[in-house]
């Protein structure tokens, strides 16, 4: 079973604005709302190409209501925890450039992660996927994830794949997850850079989170690509399709459903990269996550 943990889901409200102007009043010429969270989008995009899982996290306020009635709607399996505060509402605002407001999320306690370990412990059985990507909400600090793995890991064989920034992340590697996948920037955090290296140089910095405890790194590279390094030590890089640029949100989290999707189909990690690196591509075509028949496309033009 794939299990997916999003921390800090959200309402998406998508905007488009012709040539935003900043300091004066500006109007839409559309609009639409979407759930968002990154676990929630691989949930979404897993269900699209086929695979179960069960989508879960915390929810709250009628920002959480509102993710859980259009969750719901859209045919996903989920089982959210209700805490305090208010969901946060995304705004991405889409005009000349690109420009998000994402916002700061519920109210988690301690006592709320306790609910989530429970109830985690009474689902994970070996073999099983766990999936905890995103940012946490103020209320909660950089070892979150770290936390939540410790006090899994009497769970043997679960396979923990792992997307997030700076220490959320890094603090995870102890416990060796199957897949991490930072993006190119934020690999570039990691370690301090203050220029993209070449592809050399991301594949010894991917090395790098591997010696940390990482069994294999993806790193995406948006329109440039991917590269990967494998715990059999093979190290790929995979060329992006090539397309118009409609909306990046949730790219990197289909390259994540992409893979696993794959991976657990073939077992071959250069296919499941190629995969998913279709399926990032075919969502960042498209205003929404991609449907598999346009992910097979867009793979057929990257053999």
């Amino acid at each position: 079973m794939i299990y997916t943990v999003t921390f800090n889901p959200s309402l998406d409200y998508y905007v488009q604005v012709n040539n935003v102007k900043s300091g004066i009043v500006n109007r839409t010429t559309a609009e639409r709302l979407a759930v968002g969270g990154k676990g929630l989008n691989v949930s979404l995009a897993l269900k699209e190409l086929g695979d179960e899982t069960l989508a879960l996290g915390f929810v709250a306020g009628f920002t959480g209501k509102a993710i859980n009635d259009k969750v719901t709607e859209l045919g996903l399996n989920h089982d959210f925890i209700e805490v305090g505060g208010q969901s946060r509402i995304n705004v991405k605002i889409k005009s000349n450039t690109e420009t998000d407001i994402n916002g700061t999320g519920a109210e988690i306690s301690a006592n709320d992660v306790n609910k989530l370990v429970r109830k985690l412990k009474e689902l994970l059985k070996e073999d099983d996927w766990l999936i905890v990507c995103g940012s946490v909400p103020s209320t909660l600090d950089e070892f979150t994830y770290a936390n939540l793995f410790k006090k899994l890991k009497a769970i043997k064989g679960i396979n923990l794949v792992v997307d997030a920034c700076g220490k959320l992340l890094t603090e995870t590697l102890k416990f060796k997850p199957f897949l991490i996948k930072p993006n190119i920037y934020e690999m570039c955090e990691i370690f301090g850079l203050t220029t993209i290296p070449d592809i050399e140089g991301i594949f010894a910095c991917a090395r790098k989170l591997q010696q940390w405890g990482a069994r294999n790194v993806i790193v995406s590279m948006g329109s440039s690509g991917a590269v990967m390094v494998t715990e059999t030590d093979q190290s790929m890089y995979v060329r992006a399709a090539r397309g118009q640029l409609v909306n990046s949100v949730g790219a990197g989290d289909s390259m994540i459903a992409g893979f696993i999707h794959e991976y657990l189909k073939s077992g071959n990690y250069f296919s499941a990269l190629n995969f998913a690196t279709a399926a990032g591509s075919a969502c960042a075509f498209t205003k929404n996550l991609a449907t598999k028949e346009q992910i097979e496309y867009i793979e057929s033009l990257m053999l």
